[in-house]
């Protein structure tokens, strides 16, 4: 039996609801893994080392990065963050699905070295609301805010290079969004003959 799992990748602007679509995706899936990315970024209040993130320094980031052991890396606000390439094929190996919360950036390099990977991107209802959003975190300053509103839009602009669209206008109906499109990605003919040859084949007339 081929055990090769999928591989989910997750993209969103910032403040599009990303983390609670992911959290509620892992709470009613448990068949899904969360790869929990490096960064040189601090922890912020309540992050747990080795569950929110692997938190390194820059020194130790760069040359786990020069070794060749990142799938995939990028520079966000200053801060490096990173997905561990052996990590995730030990984990596909063992029929894991891994879903990764990485940018658009990200998700390319991703792509080039595991081009099956499904990429879903999350996008707010618009990007006023999103802007309405980021001004009720009370947590930056207007030029902060104008500044994050421009990459949102170059961000917005990588849209069609990912196989999915979930607008998450309603949260419950974006939640039955994302969960469904993870279940019918794992029951797709490519997939259910890999996994499922010897059965399927029994039940054939040749079988």
């Amino acid at each position: 039996m081929n055990s090769t799992g999928n591989i989910f990748v997750v993209t969103a602007p910032s403040g599009a609801g990303k983390t609670t679509l992911v959290a509620a995706l892992l709470a009613a899936d448990k068949q899904i893994q969360l790869s929990v990315s490096y960064t040189t970024r601090a922890p912020r209040d309540g992050e747990i080392p080795g569950v929110h993130y692997h938190f390194v320094d820059r020194t130790s980031f760069d040359q786990l990065k020069a070794r060749g052991d990142f799938l995939e890396w990028a520079e966000v606000y200053g801060n490096g963050y990173a997905t561990s390439e052996r990590w995730i094929r030990e984990q596909l190996s063992t029929g894991r699905d891994i879903l990764l919360e990485i940018d658009w950036q990200g998700a390319q390099q991703v792509r080039k070295v595991f081009p099956e990977a499904v990429g879903i991107f999350i996008l707010p209802p618009s990007v006023e609301t999103l802007e309405e959003r980021l001004r009720r975190r009370g947590k930056d300053s207007e030029e902060v805010i104008q500044h994050r509103m421009a990459i949102v839009r170059s961000e917005i602009d990588h849209v069609a290079e990912f196989d999915y669209i979930i607008i998450n206008e309603e949260l419950d109906h974006a939640v039955h969004d994302l969960v469904s499109i993870v279940r019918a990605e794992r029951v797709r003919t490519k997939k259910q003959l890999q996994k499922r040859a010897t059965q399927i084949a029994s039940m054939q007339s040749n079988g």
